[in-house]
């Protein structure tokens, strides 16, 4: 998850993922130079959250949600409903 320090959509989707038990590695955009041009070029976005599974990216904290709310999350995350 491509993220920042004071990102409060961040951390809804750190908190929906950690309550689906999911690891994950968080790249903080503030810490890393070039993150954000990483990001940009993966992705075509540069805001934040940015999640990724199996390289493929998901989108935001909106697309995240609307996975889990169409019961799509668990099956793309790999976890048992």
């Amino acid at each position: 998850m491509y993220t920042s320090q004071f990102c409060g959509y961040c951390q809804r989707a750190k908190r929906l993922l950690d309550k689906k038990g999911v690891e994950y590695e968080q790249i903080y955009l503030h810490l890393d130079p070039g993150a954000r041009k990483r990001l940009v070029e993966m992705t075509g976005r540069w805001t934040v959250p940015q999640i990724i599974v199996d390289d493929r990216p998901i989108g935001g904290w909106d697309e995240l949600k609307a996975l889990d709310d169409q019961g799509r999350l668990d099956e793309i995350l790999g976890v048992a409903a």
